[in-house]
């Protein structure tokens, strides 16, 4: 289902998925089977997707961002793709970040670029990534550390 208040200019979405109102896909990116994008996202063109994905309301997912199978993100989640922002100026690639399968984040937690989340981690609510997050652990804080 596309509801048709959004804007879905990607062919490229698998069955059974949902995409609510007021999101924008660009048309380059990839979103797999039985995902739930909730409404108010924007997912750019240079994004992968896995299956059964869920993604709350508000959450922009940027260039250069893979999210695998099975991964919740939570409201108000913020992705970075640049260390080094500048108005008008933009990097020649823009870093990659992986969110690894089953992983969790929670509402309104800042992930920086180009860090990896391992497999069934958890990121609690407001907690800001600025380091890789090992697989099977809990980060939270500023800046996210294990607990």
């Amino acid at each position: 289902m596309i509801h048709k208040l959004s804007d879905v200019l990607s062919s490229n979405i698998g069955s059974d998925t949902n995409i609510w109102q007021f999101c924008v896909v660009l048309p380059n990116s990839i979103i797999g089977d039985s995902c739930n994008i909730c409404s108010h996202c924007l997912i750019e063109n240079d994004v992968l997707i896995g299956n059964h994905v869920t993604i709350k309301s508000g959450v922009q997912i940027w260039d250069g961002i893979t999210i695998e199978d099975r991964v919740f993100i939570g409201p108000n989640v913020t992705f970075t793709n640049d260390k080094s922002p500048r108005s008008k100026k933009y990097p020649e690639k823009f870093l990659r970040t992986l969110i690894k399968k089953n992983a969790s984040i929670g509402a309104n937690a800042t992930i920086l670029p180009g860090i990896t989340i391992g497999e069934y981690a958890m990121v609690g609510a407001g907690a800001v990534v600025t380091k890789d997050v090992h697989p099977h652990t809990t980060v939270v804080g500023n800046p996210a550390r294990e607990i």
